[in-house]
């Protein structure tokens, strides 16, 4: 059989039977990677490749937005903060764990990674009484993992190599008083056990199992030796092409690099550490930003209590994690995600390791020795990475550097060498210690291009498939194979090839892994325009207090003279002249927000054009209006979020220091925001299933309150005596100031964005205030709202004056509190404890009865 009639893509789907995103791969090359035109681009093990598109939009974030060192305080480096948070949690979702669960510290690679581990495990040296640590890795272990042993044995641990055939061929069940991780005896000694996921060299993937089975002691070598094993995964090559599911192997540490991912940024990786390990954690040294305190004439210091803050010295790569967003969103974009790049990348390799074993010399002779565990059948035991030594038709290892050479000729970049696994390439080339030692006596050292000692390889040639790696990838590389080193007629081993066809394959994947971010919905919206009532339901009088309150100690009926929702947090305000209560609040207050490309939530102090997007709820209708100037209005379906869910992408996003679950609103309403906003934006609104508690942020022990968007509490009430005030201290203010445009009541309530306006009688009398009676429902009065430059803005037209937090801090002598927070007492079930109404008496309780 000629080869050449076997390198077409129907032998290549036959063969393969390839899954993914292939049907337009072309497109996106052309798109996407337009720079590697002509190129054949084979060392995705090395550094994947990233789309155009990533760094296009990176460049325009960078150019609109304006990020500052996020450990200060100012508008830049919260944004730089709130984004960066976004992106740890976009990084757990995409490994399918929480920061409960997990915590994230960001290093300039994964050496940088296993390097911290290596100077901050409390390695333990023997004692009279208890064994000292174990330093214990595989073989086959990228130099930096091996790298570790250093700092382990300066403090005293062993180094302890073991080789896979030892780990899965020792076993131990049904070990007494050794079930878990935290249950290891009397001895606490503590042990680490380190191996890849995927092995950097052949592409070989190890059990994931193996992260439970070394904790709990049924693996050797932990079944024979006490104390506390921890696991270190290698996750480096691993992730490249391949999902990683932290649920199901919670390893203790998992260091990795970006640059294997996403091609970009590079310089960027990250150690995620299981926070039930991250205690044992020991560092001698601090930096900026890593202590809570410390006294410079003294050896007295304090780490930051978070994790992340505790081991990330200095300031962090911020602009580099930044751009990682746009990099999971190209990702994503292109791919679907990791479980369609794992099949389509194991397939190039499968049917390219397939040829090549099979292809031989015009004599009979194989053409190349594969470097490989098993026959290449499965993406679970094996990545897309083919290593190898090409032979000459008498047999003999062609030189690596030969090959690296030919191949720059034709364009094709591949890798060559040890790959920084010496473990590796002594198994598999079969090199003793003794010829290393010796090789390296007589010059040869890794990088360079001695790849021949007396006749023995040093090292290998290694091809590796990425996501945007295509067939014509294959075609290339095979061709050139056939034009350099193959003696004519190039031929194939019928039977070789006969037995890998038939060979069982499984290209799905693990249908245990999950999907890390879920695609969003193509469903659009019907446009109307409508004009709105102000208030839906029916009316309800003004209310007296419940017969059943104590009411000795409330003194002097205020008048609820206003009521406002914020359907969308940072939106304009929809006043009703009464409205439904709800658990979390007024029935779809704060319900929604708008995020940027980041997910980062959107307030006025970013952006202030906000204010002019005015939405509108009609629960008859059960929908949501949107209006802006010069934007056709939008609807927005109010219907649970349950029936949203199996359609749109549910994600992760962060309101005030607080981690909530939400539902993406949909293409068509972030097309709108983004026209009207000028930038890439979505809607999101919060999921059903997605608590958020405010017991800790009111100053009472009280029924936990459940918020929405809000930013500390239910609701937020204002005293119009309150606001008289700071009026008469603008007025007077301006009589001195370049700024007299004068601000009507009206303009400065809403600057406020309260929920309720009472009128009162003496101005910021609400401070004093613990109890409320609105009507006939209950409210407990909590913290004073801090306000911020958020004020300074006009609702109307988004513009800026300093006059209001001026005004406020020469009122309250420098505080700038404005308002009280409330939290209502749900305890009543009467029907009009369940509405609130314009006009209603307001009854208040002080916290001092002699007040």
């Amino acid at each position: 059989m000629e080869f050449r009639d076997l390198c077409t893509l129907e032998t290549f789907r036959d063969v393969c039977r390839p899954r993914g995103y292939s049907e337009n791969l072309e497109d996106v090359i052309k798109k996407e990677f337009t720079r590697i035109k002509g190129v054949t681009y084979l060392d995705h093990a090395g550094a994947t490749l990233y789309p155009e598109s990533a760094v296009r939009e990176f460049c325009l974030d960078i150019s609109r937005n304006v990020y500052g060192n996020p450990h200060s305080h100012n508008p830049s480096s919260r944004l730089t903060h709130d984004t960066v948070d976004r992106v740890r949690y976009r990084i757990l979702q995409h490994f399918n764990t929480t920061p409960e669960e997990y915590s994230i510290i960001f290093t300039s690679g994964s050496t940088a990674a296993l390097k911290l581990v290596s100077e901050t495990f409390p390695w333990s040296a023997p004692t009279a009484t208890e064994p000292g640590s174990l330093f214990c890795y595989l073989t086959d272990n990228h130099t930096s993992v091996v790298g570790i042993r250093g700092p382990a044995s300066a403090q005293g641990a062993l180094p302890f190599p073991v080789s896979p055939r030892e780990v899965e061929g020792r076993t131990r069940d049904g070990v007494v008083g050794v079930v878990g991780h935290d249950d290891h005896g009397s001895c606490q000694t503590p042990h680490l056990f380190c191996y890849p996921a995927q092995s950097n060299f052949s592409g070989r993937k190890y059990p994931l199992g193996h992260v439970r089975g070394i904790r709990a002691r049924r693996l050797y070598p932990a079944c024979d030796h006490r104390g506390r094993w921890f696991v270190l995964l290698d996750a480096a090559s691993h992730v490249g092409c391949s999902p990683l599911d932290l649920q199901c192997c919670p390893a203790d540490f998992v260091p990795l690099s970006f640059y294997k991912m996403f091609g970009f940024p590079t310089g960027l990786g990250a150690l995620l550490v299981r926070n039930q390990a991250a205690a044992c954690l020991k560092k001698s040294y601090f930096g900026g930003g890593t202590a809570a305190g410390y006294l410079a004439g003294e050896d007295y210091f304090v780490p930051a209590a978070n994790i992340s803050d505790r081991f990330e010295d200095g300031s962090i790569s911020y602009l580099d994690i930044i751009a990682l967003n746009h990099s999971f969103d190209a990702l994503q974009r292109i791919t679907g995600g990791m479980d369609n790049i794992q099949p389509h990348a194991f397939g190039l390799a499968r049917y390219t390791y397939i040829l090549l074993s099979s292809l031989c010399h015009g004599n009979g002779h194989p053409v190349a020795e594969m470097y490989t565990h098993g026959q290449f059948d499965s993406p679970s035991t094996q990545g897309a990475i083919l290593n190898f030594n090409l032979l000459d038709c008498r047999g003999h290892i062609i030189g690596y550097s030969q090959v690296d050479k030919l191949a720059s000729l034709y364009n094709i970049h591949l890798r060559t060498g040890c790959f920084c696994n010496t473990g590796a390439c002594q198994h598999f080339l079969d090199i003793t210690d003794q010829e290393l030692k010796n090789n390296l006596k007589a010059g040869h050292v890794c990088g360079d291009s001695v790849d021949l000692v007396d006749g023995k390889p040093t090292g290998s040639v290694r091809i590796s498939f990425g996501y945007m790696s295509t067939f014509d990838d294959c075609q290339n590389f095979l061709s050139f194979v056939v034009d350099c080193f193959v003696d004519k007629p190039a031929q194939v081993d019928r039977v070789r090839l006969e037995n890998l066809r038939q060979t069982q394959t499984a290209l799905c994947g693990n249908s245990n892994q999950k999907l890390s971010i879920k695609p969003l919905a193509n469903g659009g919206i019907e446009r109307e325009v409508e004009t709105c009532r102000q208030a839906e339901p029916s009316l309800v009088g003004c209310g007296r207090p419940s017969s059943a309150v104590d009411t000795t100690l409330l003194k002097n009926p205020y008048t609820l003279t206003n009521i406002y929702i914020y359907p969308i947090k940072s939106c304009a305000a929809f006043e009703v002249c009464d409205w439904p209560l709800g658990a979390s609040g007024l029935l779809y207050d704060r319900s929604w927000m708008v995020v940027n490309s980041h997910g980062v939530c959107l307030s006025q102090k970013r952006e202030p054009r906000l204010c002019q997007i005015l939405p509108r709820v009609h629960l008859s209708l059960g929908q949501l209006s949107l209006h802006a100037p010069g934007m056709d209005n939008l609807l927005v379906p109010l219907e649970s979020t349950a029936t949203l869910k199996t359609s749109q992408r549910v994600c992760q996003s962060k309101v005030c220091g607080d981690r909530v679950e939400t539902v993406d609103s949909g293409d068509e309403a972030a097309m709108w925001l983004s026209d009207f906003l000028g930038q890439p934006c979505r809607l999101i609104r919060q999921s059903p299933d997605s608590v958020r508690g405010g017991k800790k942020r009111l100053n009472t022990d009280a029924t936990t309150a459940v918020l929405s968007f809000v930013n500390k509490a239910q609701y937020l009430l204002i005293n119009k005596a309150s606001v008289d005030l700071i009026q008469e201290q603008i007025r007077s203010r301006q009589e001195f100031s370049e700024d007299r445009q004068p601000l009507d009541t009206q303009n400065l309530i809403s600057r406020f964005r309260a929920n309720l306006v009472v009128a009162g009688v003496e101005p910021f009398e609400e401070d004093t205030w613990s109890q409320l009676i609105i009507g006939d429902a209950q409210f407990l009065v909590g913290d004073r709202c801090e306000r911020c430059q958020m004020i300074c803005v006009d609702q109307d037209t988004g513009t800026k004056t300093k006059a209001p937090l001026l005004a406020l801090s020469s009122c309250r002598s420098g505080k700038l509190t404005f308002g009280v927070y409330l939290s209502r007492q749900v305890q009543e079930d009467s029907p009009s404890a369940r509405i609130l109404s314009v006009g209603s008496a307001v009854l208040h309780r002080t916290a001092d009865p002699s007040l």
